[in-house]
């Protein structure tokens, strides 16, 4: 009920915009912070990613600025949220633009990789609330763009990514530019040595609450290992990433997405990638093809990934085992959101089974092991549902990449369909797709020249609980409905390089 959320002194006009869009009964970290924050303490919160810690600290944030009633100032801001990546800076900022609209606040995101101009004249005209990545935020108060002195309210959000991602330097340098007498909050999945210290220095006798840290494994999510030889690598993955419903997979490296995604879409699997070498336009072009549906598969790095808010994707698939615990589950917690049920699959090469073991055993994860090859039943389990092949120009176009010239295609060329086991439909953007027979591509992704029986149409957006008919019924799958002498430039640099 709406009144979960006033019970906790949320005012009524937050209450009724949260329910516009859905959200009427507090989380677990909601009810332990915002009785706190809402009266001014400040706050650490230990959460994982899709545990709705941000609308833990968004409601006190504009319910205090609104309460405060000051003036806004050129270039200075009344409220600083500090996040580590400008994907999830511009997810805060759209959940906020949900509360400030009621409210009568404006805000401003800022983040490096495109023009400070725009940023620069928001900050000029005044906000109430200032969504920033450290590195073009340092960037902008050492121009004199930018001045925290009128600070009422700060949020550092996933610290413990702004930690491993080497920020902590920075993020000290802005909070000692904030007043010392502002409320602060920090939200963290861990405390480490860099994360507490922190703590230590800047927060003022904080109220500590923990509810679902994202260290602590989710019942809700089956943990898969699929040992395979390195030749069967990609088929298999093909095979996972064709089933219905959104799919993340991680590498390694930012070479090792932007070459899979390129085999995958070659296979006739729409797929974006998500690296620190894309360009912002490109990396908000491919998360909105991720988030709208008309490419269901995204390929990432673990620092690019970060953030990353997606409540409905089913699968997870470590296609490089991470090289530490915490990463396997920050990686895995992209999965089981918002109360679903999801699968995370490792694929694991010869070659690395100790480091795999090893990995698990400190994640505290008891997985299934199945040796698998292509067309292994074990896929279908994990992924149910019928595959669907588009061609490689028509998955390159979903994905918005430019297409090669189309190579010579058989007497039966085009898309072609096969059963699938039945139901199950157009995989990609509402598009009917080509199938082979046995549920994947014939040959190291190119199509081949035989005909693939037609299938049935139908829907892919019902996730992959909602399977076609068809899918295996032994699924697994839930429902899916800083005291350094780096300077400025050094962070942004560092952080483009990610």
């Amino acid at each position: 009920m709406s009144s979960d959320f006033a019970r906790l002194g949320v005012p009524a006009n937050l209450v009724t915009a949260l329910a516009g869009r859905g959200i009427t009964i507090p989380t677990p970290i909601q009810a332990a912070t915002l009785p706190d924050s809402l009266s001014g303490r400040d706050v650490l919160g230990r959460g994982r990613t899709g545990s709705g810690k941000s609308f833990a600290f968004l409601l006190p944030l504009v319910a205090r600025l609104v309460e405060s009633n000051k003036p806004k100032q050129a270039r200075k801001p009344r409220s600083l949220i500090l996040a580590p990546t400008r994907e999830l800076a511009t997810q805060l900022h759209e959940s906020l633009v949900t509360l400030e609209k009621p409210a009568g606040l404006t805000s401003t995101v800022v983040f490096g990789g495109v023009g400070q101009n725009p940023q620069a004249k928001a900050l000029q005209r005044g906000v109430d609330v200032l969504i920033a990545c450290p590195g073009r935020l340092l960037d902008l108060m050492g121009q004199g763009l930018a001045d925290l002195s009128a600070i009422e309210i700060t949020v550092i959000d996933e610290a413990d990514h702004m930690a491993d991602m080497g920020f902590l330097p920075g993020v000290r340098r802005i909070l000692q530019a904030t007043p010392n007498n502002g409320q602060r909050m920090l939200f963290s999945a861990t405390l480490d040595a860099g994360v507490n210290t922190l703590v230590k220095q800047f927060l003022h006798n904080p109220i500590t609450h923990e509810a679902d840290s994202e260290l602590s494994p989710v019942t809700a999510m089956d943990h898969h290992v699929l040992r395979i030889d390195n030749d069967s690598r990609t088929q298999v993955l093909a095979e996972l990433a064709a089933a219905p419903g959104n799919t993340i997979i991680f590498t390694r490296t930012k070479h090792g997405a932007k070459k899979l995604a390129k085999q995958l879409i070659g296979m006739g699997i729409p797929t974006v990638d998500l690296h620190g070498n894309l360009s912002q336009n490109a990396r908000t072009r491919n998360m909105d093809a991720f988030h709208s549906g008309r490419v269901q598969t995204l390929v990432a790095t673990d620092i690019a990934a970060r953030g990353i808010h997606v409540d409905d994707v089913g699968l997870v698939v470590h296609a490089d085992p991470p090289t530490e615990h915490k990463a396997y589950l920050h990686r895995s917690g992209r999965t089981a959101r918002a109360g679903n049920a999801g699968t995370v699959v490792t694929l694991e090469l010869p070659s690395q089974r100790n480091d795999v073991r090893s990995l698990l055993r400190l994640a505290k994860i008891n997985p299934t092991f199945t040796s698998a090859t292509p067309g292994h039943e074990i896929l279908s389990t994990l992924a149910p549902g019928a595959r669907t092949y588009l061609t490689a120009d028509e998955a390159a176009k979903l994905a918005g990449v430019n297409t090669q010239p189309a190579q010579p295609q058989g007497a039966g060329g085009g898309r072609r369909r096969s059963g699938g086991g039945g139901g199950g439909g157009a995989r990609r953007g509402g598009q009917s797709g080509s199938r082979t027979q046995n549920g994947h591509p014939g040959d190291g992704g190119q199509h081949s020249g035989g005909q693939r029986p037609a299938g049935n149409g139908g829907s892919r957006r019902r996730g992959r609980g909602g399977a076609p008919a068809g899918a295996s019924a032994g699924s697994s799958r839930g429902a899916a409905p800083a005291g350094s002498s780096r300077s400025a430039a050094d962070f942004s640099r560092s952080f483009r390089s990610r």
